[in-house]
């Protein structure tokens, strides 16, 4: 009897909850119902997801930061397809494949002047591992410093590096030798380095968890101690990587060349899961200094023909369809008119936070919550949305004068 998939989701849709709930996380299954999220999502377009009930709903969650290119984009989902259609021969494991090899330029073309070896793997928690492996193996070093908030996964040497208790919370005894500072703290980070015994200082240019954002110069100065005493910087792009801040990478800001930069989530197109290590050749090759060590840190999946065309595909789509350039004037709108409903809601007696509807009395929760219940910001962020993000339709009146339309909804 043959399979077919769209049967078997139209005969089984009823018992989504229920599956979810019996076999794989009844706890988040329990939250879902808690906030009213357990909705049956039926599609995914762009920005948007529609239940089945025909609503609509900006995804401003993004997968955790998976879908730069929005839902289903044609250029991704259509290169996926055609290499299926090829019937290529994937995961030989005793090759070169020319996928990872067109991959690895490509990225390498737009990494950090230097960094023009690339290491594949599944994910982004196991580009954190393979960076952590690769800094002690290169600098024979056996200490890591992180940052206190910082998150770079949930593997066992990431989760060492995590700033936070609550994921590591029922977990231990972590790896050894790793050390926390506070993030954006210069002094600190230079008395760790001192020691003269750290192999790597990781952290991410904008931290994930609150979108926390460094002093100006933090990274650029970092890179200046690390060079100092002889530790090598990785910096986490794996959230802020691919057009998410304005550039390519985040640290195109500080004009600064870490030793390893970390790539993931967008690079999927939001299709097939692969991560990315960018680093030097010369620490490629302490790693792997020899034939007979050329698998030290293989990965069954991590070349896989399906990651390596969705992530050339989606380097195309952000250069194609201009994405980091509309990026900045899409931050530029959302900025101004943030401004704007600032202005219009702070008086002589408010603060800040009650202009974005967060009072600090009840009594003015209260208040806030019938009269502005978020409607103008809800507007200006969806506003936002329609004119700039890449799942507007090029017919659109709100095109831009500056940037092409986006051509696919």
């Amino acid at each position: 009897m043959a399979f077919h998939i769209v049967e078997l989701l139209r005969a089984r849709s009823a018992e989504r909850e229920a599956l979810y709930e019996r076999h794989v996380n009844p706890q988040m299954a329990h939250v879902l119902r808690a906030i009213g999220f357990n909705r049956a999502w039926v599609r995914g377009k762009g920005a948007v997801l529609f239940d089945a009930e025909g609503r609509e709903y900006l995804d401003t969650l993004s997968g955790w930061g998976v879908f730069n290119l929005g839902r289903n984009h044609p250029t991704v989902s259509r290169a996926i397809s055609d290499v299926i259609s090829l019937e290529r021969a994937n995961l030989v494991q005793m090759d070169a494949p020319i996928l990872a090899g067109l991959l690895a330029e490509a990225l390498a073309a737009r990494a950090p002047a230097g960094l023009t070896a690339v290491h594949f793997t599944n994910s982004g928690t196991e580009a954190t591992e393979a960076a952590l492996k690769f800094a002690r193996c290169a600098t024979r070093r056996p200490r890591v410093v992180f940052c206190h908030n910082g998150y770079h996964g949930l593997t066992y040497g990431a989760l060492s590096a995590m700033g936070s208790d609550y994921f590591r919370q029922g977990f231990g005894p972590f790896l050894a030798d790793f050390t926390a500072v506070p993030f954006g703290d210069l002094g600190a980070l230079e008395r760790e380095l001192g020691r003269n015994d750290v192999a790597a200082f990781i952290t991410e240019p904008i931290q994930g968890a609150g979108v926390v954002m460094p002093p100006p110069g933090f990274l650029r100065e970092a890179k200046f101690l690390c060079a100092r005493h002889g530790t090598m910087l990785v910096v986490d792009e794996i959230q802020t990587g691919l057009g998410r801040t304005g550039r390519f990478l985040a640290l195109e800001h500080e004009g600064v060349t870490p030793d390893m930069v970390l790539l993931a989530k967008a690079l999927s197109g939001g299709f097939v899961p692969v991560g990315a290590v960018l680093l030097r050749h010369e620490t490629y090759a302490r790693v792997f200094p020899s034939m007979e060590r050329c698998v030290v840190n293989a990965g069954t999946f991590s070349e896989n023909d399906l990651a390596m065309a969705a992530g050339l595909a989606t380097l195309h789509a952000l250069d194609d369809e201009k994405l980091v350039e509309r990026t900045v004037v899409a931050g530029e709108r959302l900025r101004a008119g943030l401004e704007r409903l600032r202005r219009r809601w702070t008086s002589s007696r408010t603060s800040a936070a009650r202009a974005f509807s967060l009072p600090s009395s009840s009594a003015s929760r209260s208040r806030a919550s019938r009269s502005s219940a978020g409607k103008p910001s809800t507007r200006c962020v969806r506003d936002c949305l329609r004119r700039w993000s890449p799942w507007r339709s090029s017919t659109s009146t709100a095109s831009s004068p500056r940037l092409p339309a986006a051509r696919w909804r």
